[in-house]
């Protein structure tokens, strides 16, 4: 059996995977919290991630105990980005920054300032989203808390430490912190000395499908292990999920559309993005790397407007019915959290453009699913002009199940989307997977295999002219939104 465990911004779930990669139990926490205690900020403390991992498993143990004794492996995935700041007694200092806070984006300018090849050897541009303008910020408003760092981990990785004794992270999880050369696979000594640390405060690197520490004994028998599994190197949400997905060979990618929406293509080279703030990543298996852009509100947008409507997101996606349409002429720009890709910008928010008397629910519904399609076209943009091409995407995530909104998705991007059957294609997959990979020291293309395809979607000729007009429509109202979002929050 093979144990993946994915940590996310909300809550951890935990799958137990057989040799034949049959899910035969699933195990998750109570909801977790995140604190905002200003605009723009976004914490979690690390003891709960942990409190989570163990009510998870605990769980799984009880319901499952001998699925659980036969456990060899273990895989781990987890939200990225975030700042987890230990002592040097391994305590967490503060409350972890999250991959959702943007208040370092004056960092993010010093940062650059600070070192000019940022981009050449990071593969990107300097974000509020990543890790290191983080530590910046807290060195410039914490500075008693910046001088007690011993150990900046993942979130991720504080698990692992809390699971093995060591500190260790994987490659694509750590090449988003802006702290380690892309191309060379290796943290980089010139970045973190621009954010006044050293290679002594950061954890020891090994590939996604490494072995990187054995789980202790005390938890082995916590949770009725007959041996001490090997705990993998793992990944970030997003390699993990394209683990799981199979997508590791050069030119594939996934376009996948959950609370966030991610276009995900996997490359044979970094690709750094110097214009753009798209990523360019170590992936979680050796020698191959990936470009992301992450769109940070797509079924997001679908449920507020639910909330809003007070209808079921679900009921809003069935009225507009199944069969492709011309684009719409209700725009909206789905930006309810700003936006991290293709442009980083902390400033903008949300806007409907063109409602009349006659909008109804059913115009609402579509200009959201649009609003979404068009912000992966833009990302999508910004890939073409660094030179990633790709013709087919595997179609991931809840919005997925919406025939209606791929047939958006494929026609605004020009691009064939294939819809896997199997609905269990996620980040604690991919996890169990690289568990298993680790474990067994089997290939990785033997493990990582892409899905069984239940439908293709084609983009429809017919249609490309209203969809390529619609978006340089949309593409045009991105300046006066954000000048108005601006000014409505006093920034003009």
């Amino acid at each position: 059996m093979y144990l993946g465990i994915d940590l996310g911004t909300s809550g951890v779930k935990a799958i137990l995977m057989d040799e034949d990669q049959r899910i035969l139990a699933e195990g998750s926490s109570r909801p977790l919290s995140v604190d905002r205690p200003h605009r723009g900020w976004s914490e979690q403390h690390p003891e709960i991630w942990w409190d989570a991992v163990c009510e998870a498993l605990d769980h799984l143990a009880h319901r499952h105990p001998r699925e659980m004794a036969a456990v060899r492996g273990i895989g781990l995935s987890g939200q990225m980005y975030g700042a987890t700041l230990l002592d040097d007694a391994d305590r967490p200092i503060r409350p972890a920054i999250l991959w959702n806070d943007t208040r370092s984006t004056a960092e993010c300018r010093q940062l650059e300032e600070r070192e000019p090849d940022l981009r050449a050897i990071a593969g990107r541009r300097a974000t509020p989203g990543v890790t290191a303008p983080k530590l910046i910020w807290v060195q410039r408003h914490e500075p008693e808390n910046f001088a007690r760092i011993r150990t900046v981990l993942l979130p991720k990785d504080y698990i692992r430490l809390k699971l093995t004794g060591e500190k260790v992270s994987d490659m694509a999880d750590s090449s988003g912190t802006l702290w380690m050369d892309v191309t060379r696979r290796a943290w980089s000594d010139r970045l973190l000395a621009a954010t006044d640390l050293d290679r002594s405060q950061m954890p020891r690197l090994v590939e996604g499908t490494e072995p990187s520490g054995l789980l202790t004994p005390g938890l082995a028998d916590r949770w009725g292990m007959v041996n001490r599994p090997a705990v993998a190197g793992g990944g970030g949400d997003n390699a993990c999920g394209a683990c799981g997905s199979g997508i590791i060979e050069p030119g594939a990618g996934t376009v996948s559309l959950g609370t966030s929406g991610v276009l995900f293509v996997a490359t044979n080279e970094a690709r750094p993005s110097r214009d753009h703030a798209i990523e360019t990543l170590c992936h979680a298996v050796p020698g191959i790397w990936h470009q992301m852009s992450v769109i940070l509100s797509a079924t997001s947008c679908l449920n507020w407007l639910a909330g809003l409507l007070g209808r079921p997101a679900a009921e809003l996606v069935r009225d507009l019915g199944d069969t492709p349409r011309p684009a719409g002429s209700l725009l909206f720009l789905p930006f309810l959290d700003g936006c991290w890709s293709p442009q980083d910008d902390a400033e903008i928010r949300g806007a409907f453009v063109g409602l009349d008397h006659g909008t109804d629910a059913r115009a609402l519904t579509h200009a959201v699913l649009q609003g979404v399609a068009f912000a992966l076209t833009d990302a999508a943009h910004g890939f073409h002009d660094n030179g990633a091409r790709f013709e087919r995407l595997l179609g991931i995530g809840g919005g997925s199940r919406s025939p209606l909104w791929m047939s958006m998705v494929a026609n605004a991007l020009d691009c064939v989307i294939d819809i896997p059957e199997a609905s269990e294609l996620g980040a604690a997959f991919g996890a169990a997977r690289l568990g298993m990979i680790a474990a067994t020291n089997a290939p990785p293309r033997d493990v990582l295999r892409r899905p069984k395809i239940a439908r293709t979607i084609e983009p429809d000729p017919a249609l490309a002219g209203s969809y390529r007009d619609a978006f340089a429509q949309w593409r045009g109202l991105y300046a006066p939104v954000r000048n108005a979002s601006m000014a409505l929050h006093g920034h003009a």
